[in-house]
């Protein structure tokens, strides 16, 4: 199976390459065509000066075969340049290939990586992702640029070598044959050896970089609970792992170059023993039947075909470990493309909406501040618009992030436009996961989730999350200015509308302090940012969108109580007007919510406003009473 996924990922590169660069590679081949003959038809021509120059020049003087001489050495000239113009051609041709086969193979990866559904993401390692854009195309850029192209080049080469033998002399023909049978079965041993261990040395290095990438997250965790050594204990069981792979691959694939050679110079020396013997017959006048004819000129270019064919040999042998490692990077970046994308069968679109003179709403060509639901009808081809409030409901809605373990069991409930709808329970209760439902990071099991009345699986996913705004306890700021970060939320946004939602949110008065205040560099995830600031640019960038929805998950949970109070101000100007999901360990964040859902082990077990609940002495009162805790 294996096997077949190799040659699959092989054919499937070919054909990528000739996808883009298909006029390219046809001169690349033309080129090396050229220049493998070249390089066989110069030594034929040598044949030709020995036989038919040297050796009489010797016996009757060179004045006979001057003109001849000069022929032919203008003749093996032409041949060289023509072979060295053909290899510059094809060497420059295929530089520009190599680097714009990487180019697209980024562009493609990327592109659909961005289609690829939340749960690639939970389920593989992210070191071990980047290590496709970075070890498996360097191994590809190798394979593509220098083991194809030399590869090509050597078997046509021997192909031409082995006509030119057979030309001259079966018998010394036969002996080469018996010698490559030998260095044929030598790389498979050894060539084979090297390829397995090149590909998992690919695998074991991609394992090694997602385990660093992890640790360079977890790097405050690993230092709390003094963890280093263990780390390194870990690390070193990767890079062993790593060194031994690397080790007998570059052990097995070094040590067949010099086998190869020494088989090489064995075999010139037999056909020099063979050649010679074989001259000593045609010059005693010994007959031999089959032998032919045999001359110094023909064994002296025998022997420079011998060298040239054992030369093509080993050259192929060593690019047989690295053309199998670039197959192996080829596989995984193929297996990256080949992922299931996000499916989206929706066909409900937001769009900005007016009403016209009855009070109907219409579709504009404008930003309007009022957003619809587009809902097109199949059946009696008619489109309807729903204005876009935030109404939701979730019915006797089933989910399992494996399909055999159920995590929701039954959850219905309701938010009507403007509601406040907190979610409380142990860690594993299922809040954030009824959260990933509502913007369909995963799609339901069994029931329904309504939105506006629409079923969310018509609702276009793209639309759906425009209509939803999210603040997690995880902020993630990316590399440029603050104004950049904000903008985030709605890259259509304005500087002012930037500067607006900063003030809304409690953050323009700590932004204003930072030394280029809005146009201030952030990096390394807002690093140079306390938690509360980065959570209050996090909350300004959801407010920027303005979405009618939004859903906080634990937003407030690792800072402290003074900063707490702040980001909880902005996120009550944030949040007025609009529906909101809350999920909170801090009981007190969510008591003016209208109604509050307790959960565990995937079931709503409580809900109610926080006097009812308080009033019916049940989990919720024991929580907040500090009864028992969240965890």
């Amino acid at each position: 199976m294996k096997q077949k996924k190799k040659q699959g990922s092989f054919i499937r590169l070919i054909k990528y390459m000739f996808h883009y660069y298909p006029v390219q590679l046809i001169v690349v081949m033309v080129c090396i065509i050229i220049n493998s003959i070249a390089s066989v038809a110069a030594t034929a021509f040598l044949q030709r000066l020995i036989d038919e120059c040297i050796t009489p020049g010797i016996t009757s003087g060179m004045g006979a075969v001057w003109s001849k001489l000069v022929s032919i050495l203008i003749t093996m000239g032409c041949i060289y340049v023509l072979g060295v113009v053909a290899a510059f051609i094809y060497t420059r041709i295929m530089a520009v290939v190599t680097q714009g086969m990487l180019k697209h193979f980024r562009t493609d990866m990327f592109d659909h990586m961005e289609t690829l559904p939340i749960r690639y993401f939970d389920t593989h390692a992210h070191g071990d992702i980047m290590s496709t854009y970075t070890n498996d195309t360097d191994a590809l850029r190798q394979m593509i640029g220098q083991s194809l192209p030399q590869m090509f080049h050597a078997i046509l080469a021997m192909i031409s070598i082995i006509a030119l033998m057979l030309y001259y002399s079966l018998w010394l023909t036969l002996v080469v044959v018996v010698f490559a049978v030998a260095m044929l079965l030598i790389t498979e041993k050894f060539g084979g050896a090297s390829s397995h261990y090149m590909v998992a040395q690919q695998q074991s290095l991609a394992d090694e970089e997602g385990f660093i990438e992890e640790i360079m997250d977890g790097q405050k965790v690993v230092k709390v609970f003094c963890h280093e050594e263990d780390s390194k204990e870990d690390f070193v069981k990767l890079n062993d792992k790593l060194f031994e792979d690397s080790k007998k691959a570059h052990t097995y694939g070094n040590i067949l170059g010099p086998i190869l050679n020494n088989v090489g110079n064995l075999m010139y020396v037999i056909l020099a023993l063979v050649g010679a013997v074989l001259v000593y017959f045609r010059v005693t006048n010994i007959g031999l039947a089959g032998i032919g004819i045999i001359s110094t000129g023909i064994i002296v270019s025998f022997l420079s075909l011998a060298r040239q064919f054992s030369q093509t040999i080993s050259q192929i042998s060593m690019q047989v470990s690295m053309i199998a490692m670039g197959i192996a990077g080829a596989g995984r970046v193929f297996e990256l493309m080949d992922e299931e994308p996000e499916q989206d069968e929706g066909y409900v679109t937001l769009v900005n909406a007016q009403r016209d003179e009855h009070g109907n709403l219409t579709e504009a060509d404008h930003v309007t501040g009022l957003w619809a639901w587009k809902h097109p009808h199949k059946e009696s081809q008619s489109v309807t618009y729903t204005e876009l409030k935030g109404d939701i409901q979730m019915d006797h809605v089933d989910f399992g992030y494996e399909p055999d373990t159920l995590v929701l069991h039954d959850i219905s409930l309701y938010a009507k436009p403007g509601q406040k709808i907190a979610f409380v329970g142990a860690t594993g209760a299922g809040k954030t996961t009824i959260t990933n439902l509502i913007n369909r990071f995963y799609d339901i099991e069994d029931g329904k989730i309504r939105y506006d009345g629409i079923n969310i699986n018509k609702i276009k996913k793209p639309d759906l999350r425009h209509s939803l705004g999210i603040v997690l306890q995880d902020v993630n700021l990316f590399t440029g200015t603050v104004m950049e970060n904000i903008r985030y939320g709605r890259l259509d946004a304005t500087d002012e509308e930037c500067i607006a939602a900063a003030k809304l949110t409690n953050a323009d008065s700590f932004i204003t302090r930072l030394p280029n205040g809005y146009q201030t560099e952030l990096s390394g995830n807002g690093s140079s940012l306390s938690q509360g600031q980065r959570q209050l640019i996090s909350i300004a960038r959801a407010a920027v969108a303005n979405p009618p929805c939004m859903i906080l998950d634990e937003a407030t949970s690792s800072i402290d109580t003074r900063t707490e109070t702040l980001v909880q101000d902005g996120m009550d100007n944030l949040m007025e007007g609009k529906t909101v999901f809350v999920i909170a360990h801090r009981l007190s964040t969510v008591r003016n919510s209208q109604a509050i859902m307790v959960l565990d082990h995937g079931r709503i077990i409580e809900r109610g406003s926080h006097d009812a609940l308080i009033s019916e002495k049940g989990t919720y009162y024991q929580l907040y009473t500090g009864a028992f805790e969240l965890e």
